[in-house]
């Protein structure tokens, strides 16, 4: 059978190079502890401190402003957590948004519980915050700003750079939470003014279980959720994960150089995908910001059918897709981002994520696009949703309007 992975916001296939760096750091003479004062320990330092300058050059940053975690969920908490228990004397006031990524809206949930309290900003119709309203929630306790870069659900483009200018001429810290945009779009935490930033590498084809947390010299930030070694400068214990952190700066590297001609080509890929759904299937609409989105990312909401039932049927035609965060997959309830954007949960229900790789072709969009639409025709043909077909919903049927369901399909 034929496989196609359209699901790159989820993960990505690692890198045969960044595999070779990996491999190269688990076996022959590079298994030395980097915290240890001989030979082997040493030149495994070496390897730890080159990779830590290529992904802060990647991202503008200065190599002892990246801090490496165990991905994305960990970097967001220690931002996140950090800035709260170092400020919390100043104030106790933090700003998100209704669309974040649940490593974010946990964590300040969680910290909504522990005396803080949290203002959750609302998104217009395409998943954007509104700068104006950013700077209208600002108070003179507030201590952090956490709005991610990219949306990971439908792929919107947050104006940050605005933000970033109103954070910093109100003296209130900014984070971002960048791991789906970094690789796919500029990423210069200068460009953007912000404070501390967010990263992982299993999103840039690097592996999974490695990220970073970059965090501005001067910041007032203080590690809070590891108790240990001294390891990354005092900022979090435990011994490193060397394959790791020199696959980091590998794909990091990696994605820089080659950002501009991935980008045009996804961007191809993703105009094609999103023309041809949109022209070929009817009852559909496109979810996020038509121009202001992530190069590779295409996602929709097909009326009187299930996300979930088009994944399984697309996955029995060797397609893989997302109906969404790929961290609350397993939920049967709507996308928290797709009700934030005011999609009511009928029609939340039916959404589906296409994200492109730099493997991807135009015979993949249209085997898709192909699929697709017989997917599409033969699960609304048995959708009691769908008003024209025979066993839609009747006006005189009595269970119907008991259970809001049809239950007469024999």
């Amino acid at each position: 059978m034929k496989r196609i992975y359209l699901d790159h916001s989820a993960t990505t296939p690692v890198r045969s190079e960044v595999a070779e760096i990996m491999y190269k750091y688990l076996t022959e003479d590079n298994f030395g502890n980097p915290t240890s004062l001989h030979w082997f320990g040493r030149k495994v330092r070496k390897g730890i401190d080159e990779a830590r300058e290529k992904v802060a050059k990647s991202i503008g940053a200065n190599a002892k402003e990246i801090i490496f975690t165990s991905g994305g969920t960990e970097a967001d908490n220690m931002a996140i957590h950090g800035v709260a228990m170092a400020n919390k004397n100043k104030g106790n006031h933090i700003i998100t948004t209704a669309v974040e990524h649940h490593a974010v809206l946990n964590t300040v949930k969680a910290l909504g519980k522990q005396g803080f309290t949290v203002t959750i900003l609302p998104v217009d119709k395409y998943g954007a915050v509104r700068a104006e309203d950013v700077s209208a929630a600002i108070t003179d306790k507030t201590i952090l700003i956490t709005i991610m870069h990219a949306n990971n659900e439908v792929g919107t483009i947050m104006p940050i750079e605005e933000i970033g200018v109103i954070a910093r001429s109100k003296g209130v810290l900014f984070h971002t939470d960048a791991v789906q945009s970094f690789g796919k779009i500029p990423v210069d935490v200068n460009k953007l003014g912000v404070d501390l930033l967010t990263i992982s590498g299993h999103k840039i084809h690097g592996p999974k279980g490695i990220g970073a947390l970059y965090v501005r010299r001067g910041t007032k930030w203080k590690q809070s959720l590891f108790h240990g070694g001294g390891q990354e400068g005092l900022k979090r214990a435990g011994t490193e994960n060397v394959p790791g952190i020199l696959a980091l700066g590998l794909a990091s590297e990696l994605a820089a150089a080659n950002l501009e001609k991935d980008n045009n080509y996804l961007k191809v890929l993703r105009d094609k995908l999103i023309k041809d759904v949109l022209e070929k299937i009817d009852q559909v609409e496109l979810t996020g910001h038509p121009v202001q989105r992530l190069p590779n990312h295409a996602s929709f909401t097909f009326r009187f059918i299930e996300g979930e039932s088009m994944l399984l049927s697309l996955d029995m035609k060797g397609i893989a897709a997302s109906s969404g965060s790929a961290c609350t997959s397993g939920s049967l309830e709507p996308s928290h981002v797709l009700l934030a954007m005011g999609i009511s949960h009928e029609i939340a229900h039916g959404s589906l994520r296409i994200t492109l790789g730099i493997g991807n072709n135009n015979q993949d969009i249209e085997y898709f696009i192909k699929e697709l639409s017989v997917i599409v025709d033969r699960l609304r043909a048995m959708s009691p949703l769908d008003p024209d077909n025979e066993f839609s919903q009747s006006s005189d049927c009595v269970s119907c309007k008991e259970s809001g369901s049809c239950n007469n399909l024999a």
